[in-house]
């Protein structure tokens, strides 16, 4: 039985791998959980799954849930927690579900410990990739992708040379406004922006979908995870998400990964692998039911944030980290209704213009980066 610490156990990968474990009771237990300020959820999953150690965002939170639970669990709160919870010596995988560059340090600290990682926070590859994969490297440990375009590649280079790979070809959905023009993305609420057609995901990964810059994460995530130059990195529109990512190899042969839009396909994979667990609870992949499926180029003009993701990546350093904060930030201030939708771009543009990259950045130096940019943007969105 393989024991589980869940890093963002109450987001949208978090309480869809709960689900998996749930299922497959027999497979896996729970000995970590770590959240953030959503109490009630985290109640009902201290409940089910009786982990050994839990944090949340808060102190309060954390003594009131020790008196409620008593001493069998411990609690524990804010960023030291989460590493707590990633160290915890029990473990033997720790799923990174958190939702931006908090999941950094505590995916550190769970390499450190030699934890299997159940990657499901892009944004710990796209601040710190060079460090992560060093650490992973150093510690030997294995680095099993969540996202479904990377499980994809994942499952499509098994038993494949690397040095035969032409091409990766990332799929995407083309989020909630893939059919419109730029000029009708003038004026679109919160809301409109929220309603993804094909994938159920938590509201800044929507968003990112919607801007592509989830898209443009994923590729310097797949620049690290699998060593791949990004000139041999390709990002097409497939609208149905049907096929989650290919690979190219040099003899012109694409092995493609397809399967229905549900993220506890990918979630169970990386908790099982190299073993694969029956899914009843998936609905089967019927192709002939779907008809047809669509591909169009992706056009950097209609979506300019893939093309600051791709020029961050290239320019390497403290480039990519400048571009995650700024996204995050401004992502954060159009759910708050700050700013409007075209203005996410225009920030994250000005803050790469305005920065001075830093090459092979310390994990001091990046947080450091991290905080200016938050810090600067958060003054003009007030």
């Amino acid at each position: 039985m393989k024991k589980v610490s869940l890093l963002g156990s109450t987001g949208s990968i978090g309480t869809q791998t709960l689900d998996v474990i749930h299922a497959n009771a027999e497979h896996f237990s729970v000995v970590g959980l770590a959240c953030g300020t959503n109490i009630a959820l985290a109640r009902e999953q201290i409940t089910t799954f009786r982990p050994e150690i839990v944090s949340v965002a808060h102190a309060a939170d954390a003594k009131m849930l020790q008196e409620e639970f008593g001493r069998s669990i411990t609690f524990c709160h804010g960023v030291d927690g989460l590493v707590e919870v990633a160290r915890w010596q029990e473990a033997d995988v720790v799923v990174t579900a958190v939702t931006g560059a908090v999941g950094l340090v505590p995916t550190l600290a769970a390499i450190e410990s030699g934890k299997t990682i159940a990657l499901a926070n892009k944004e710990t590859l796209v601040t710190a990739g060079h460090l992560v994969m060093a650490a992973a490297r150093k510690h030997n440990v294995a680095i099993i992708p969540v996202d479904s375009e990377h499980a994809a590649i994942f499952q499509c280079l098994n038993g494949e040379s690397r040095t035969t790979v032409d091409r990766l070809i990332l799929t995407a959905s083309g989020g909630s406004f893939r059919d419109r023009t730029r000029a009708e993305l003038a004026g679109v609420t919160v809301e409109q922006a929220l309603a993804h057609p094909n994938w159920s995901m938590g509201a800044k990964i929507t968003i990112d979908s919607a801007t592509m810059m989830n898209k443009g994460l994923e590729v310097i995530e797949a620049h690290w995870l699998f060593d791949i130059d990004y000139d041999k990195i390709d990002v097409v529109i497939h609208q149905e998400s049907i096929i989650h990512s290919m690979v190219e190899y040099v003899d012109r042969n694409v092995i493609a990964q397809l399967g229905t839009p549900d993220m506890r396909v990918p979630i169970q994979y990386a908790l099982t692998y190299p073993d694969r667990l029956a899914r009843p609870q998936t609905e089967r992949l019927r192709l002939h039911e779907l008809g047809t499926l669509h591909f169009a180029k992706l056009d950097t003009r209609r979506y300019p944030a893939m093309k600051f993701a791709y020029d961050a990546g290239r320019a390497g350093g403290t480039m990519p980290t400048v571009l995650n904060a700024a996204n995050e930030v401004a992502v954060a201030a159009f759910l708050q209704g700050k700013i409007s939708f075209l203005q996410i771009e225009e920030m994250i543009e000005r803050a790469l213009t305005e920065h001075t990259r830093m090459d092979h950045p310390t994990l001091e130096e990046i947080q450091a980066v991290d905080h200016e940019v938050r810090k600067k943007l958060q003054s003009v969105c007030s």
